[in-house]
């Protein structure tokens, strides 16, 4: 025992001394935990672990199981294909899931005990999502509608061709039975009768999904009510991507199939959750506010089915609202309160609200046992990576999964939330990121990585990541600040409100008077400084390369650059219209004002530009326009295309490659090194 102990006491210190700064490649490679889903008893944890797998240049999901006193272990294994969604059965005994094995997305089920698991479904359309029937004899789930065969017949005739926003395909709900003791087809022989050829003796028939709704609408998001007689869902005009505004929200009888719509507001309504009793729902919506619900609160009700009445809850919580089940002992929901997220309470009755966890300091998905008194979820610190957890309410929360033991030996962020004054006064909180072997004697350089959203926000982490290799640059010798700019999520809706009709401008003063601020400590060094961001991250990167010759080099990922160019091309149209509060036929001054164009002349920043082939949130022509516009000033510029992407760098080897770009592109205008992209 004695030697056991001394090993105990001296791990950590042989990890500290072996500590080695991770290759790009080791970071992209990191295991991450998804979706969770405890058991109805609460004594097992389901819950997704992504891998990458660099051989096919993919990242693959699996779901793995916990159980108390045996500890976790893979249950999925879909070589070429994800494996996601786990639900446990009602009664406990078995793991339901999605997964595409060559038959497009289909329901399968494999016992808690192990096994092998077997198909529910076979559609041929695929399935979207999906839910257990709460009696355990069957699924509920969502899919699409068969292709339209007039389109083939048209396209054999005219070729292919589309009419903007008016070809699409609707999904609705259907629902099949599911009997575990069920024998499969190949169980039994069948054969064809004497009196007929087509005819069939003996034969076991697989069970056959049967449609619950039809329309000209399409489901997107249900649950069962937990009576199992009703099903509430959320549904739309469309599937198009700005049709969520005008989402509804109806209930439908199972045995009837008749529908009621019960939630109808102008703007857009989303179904949450059922009550316990099975009598009321529970739904965020925006009410009648179509003009500024990109970044407004959605508003919390409580929806008597019986009598209609409708009771607001939550009124005073000052953040966009979603995410909430429904429990015997109250309503649940993991929200962001600046850069913590802690799990809160809702009284279903009197509408109050509370903290109820604060540790871990992030909560994410949320999954209740049948009783509400065991909760599981992914969640984190600030020093650590995502880990799951099962806890009670009034426990101590028990760490299931293992992803930290990842970076035991490595050389990771020091992070801290710092906060600001901007030029109008606003506070700004931001993360800085600090070296390992920090010397605050020293000055430093200084990167900042801006993130997207607007909507977005950023937190401490020991792996700060995506496409730019911070841990890399911060043993470099540097310090990273991430602010959380006017707009952020996490700080109420005033602050979301800051930069409607302000975009760029004030979240240059954001960006700016925090490189002051640390400035004034003494911190940094303003003569090697280097900015850059992606999505709404590279807008403001690209304003900054337009409007200030204060940094080395600038990367523009996936940035706008005019918002006029931006608001005819991009899927998105009343994300620009809100912002702005106007069209550019409206009022083309504020777009001049806010578009990184505007001020091309003034460039003089090195800028790298990093975009998706067929990004359609923000399209290529953004990039080439900033692209084009640099170059004409001669200010030293490159343009990288991902091809084949979209809006994100999806697949690990693009993402080492726009890493690697980041890298060569800082180190020679902030370091001034000459770096060659690998090849081997």
């Amino acid at each position: 025992m004695k030697k056991l102990l001394i090993l105990i006491v001296w791990l950590p210190f042989v990890a500290s001394a072996q500590q080695r700064v991770p290759s790009i490649e080791d970071v992209i490679s990191l295991r991450s935990v998804g979706a969770v889903q405890v058991s109805p008893d609460g004594k097992m944890v389901a819950y997704t672990v992504q891998t990458t797998d660099w051989n096919d240049n993919r990242y693959d999901t699996e779901i793995w199981l916990w159980k108390e006193g045996v500890g976790a272990f893979p249950l999925t294994n879909n070589a070429r294909n994800n494996s996601v969604g786990p639900l446990f059965s009602p009664d406990g005994q078995w793991i339901s899931f999605l997964s595409d094995r060559g038959n497009k997305n289909q329901i399968y089920v494999i016992h808690t005990g192990g096994g092998e698991a077997r198909a529910a479904t076979r559609e041929d359309e695929g399935i979207a999502f999906y839910e257990w029937h709460p009696n355990g004899k069957g699924f509920v789930f969502v899919k699409p509608e068969k292709e339209d065969k007039t389109k083939k017949d048209r396209e054999k005739k005219f070729g292919s061709f589309e009419a903007d926003d008016k070809e699409f395909v609707l999904s609705h709900l259907w629902q099949i039975d599911f009997d575990p003791l069920r024998p499969e087809p190949s169980e039994r022989p069948c054969y064809e009768t004497v009196d007929s050829l087509k005819a069939k003796a003996g034969c076991i028939e697989r069970p056959k999904a049967t449609r619950i709704t039809d329309g000209a609408f399409t489901v997107t998001g249900f649950s069962v009510s937990p009576d199992g007689k009703k099903i509430a869902f959320s549904h739309q005009p469309d599937p198009l991507i700005n049709s969520f505004v005008k989402s509804d929200i109806s209930v439908v009888d199972i045995t009837t199939k008749k529908i009621t719509p019960v939630v109808t507001n102008p703007s857009g309504d989303s179904f949450e959750d059922w009550s316990p009793d099975s009598r009321e729902i529970l739904y965020t919506t925006n009410l009648s506010d179509t003009v500024s619900n990109f970044y407004t609160n959605s508003k919390l009700f409580a929806l008597n089915l019986e009598t209609r009445a409708t009771r607001q809850l939550a009124k005073n919580l000052d953040e966009d609202l979603g995410g909430f089940t429904w429990e015997t002992n109250g309503i649940f929901a993991a929200i962001w309160n600046r850069t913590q997220r802690p799990l809160y309470r809702i009284d279903p009755v009197s509408g109050d609200f509370g903290v109820v966890k604060t540790s871990p300091h992030q909560f994410q998905g949320l999954s209740f046992s049948r009783d509400g008194q065991t909760l599981a979820f992914t969640g984190r610190n600030g020093d650590e990576l995502t880990e799951v957890y099962r806890t009670s309410l009034n426990g101590s929360a028990e760490r299931v999964s293992q992803m930290n033991e990842q970076i035991s030996e490595w050389k990771v962020a020091q992070s801290e939330v710092i906060s600001w004054k901007s030029k109008d006064g606003a506070t700004i909180e931001g993360v800085l990121h600090k070296p390992k072997n920090y010397d605050p004697s020293k000055k430093y350089p200084l990167l900042i990585v801006i993130h997207g959203g607007p909507t977005g926000i950023d937190a401490p982490t020991p792996v700060p990541g995506g496409v730019y290799p911070i841990v890399q640059w911060l043993d470099k010798g540097c310090l990273v600040l991430r602010p959380n700019y006017r707009g952020s999520a996490g700080y109420g809706e005033a602050f979301r409100s800051l930069n409607v009709k302000n975009l760029g401008v004030g979240d240059m003063w954001d960006v700016m008077s925090g490189v002051e601020h640390l400035d004034k400590k003494g911190m940094i060094d303003k003569t090697r400084m280097g900015c850059m961001g992606w999505s709404q991250g590279g807008y403001i990167s690209a304003f900054l390369t337009t409007n200030t010759d204060a940094f080395k080099a600038i990367s523009v990922g996936a940035g706008i650059s005019n918002w006029m160019t931006y608001y005819v091309n991009t899927d998105i149209h009343p994300f620009t219209r809100q912002y702005l509060k106007a069209t550019p036929w409206s009022d083309e001054a504020i777009y001049k004002k806010t578009s990184p164009m505007t001020n091309i002349n003034k460039a003089k920043t090195p800028t790298l530009i990093q975009h998706g082939e067929f990004d359609r949130r923000v399209p290529i022509a953004n990039a080439y326009e900033l692209l084009q516009g640099l170059r004409d000033k001669n200010v030293p510029a490159e343009l990288i295309v991902y091809k084949g992407f979209g809006h994100g760098i999806t697949k690990p080897k693009e993402r080492l490659a726009a890493n690697w770009h980041n890298w060569q592109w800082f180190n020679k205008y902030v370091w001034g090194d000459k770096v060659e992209l690998e090849s081997k």
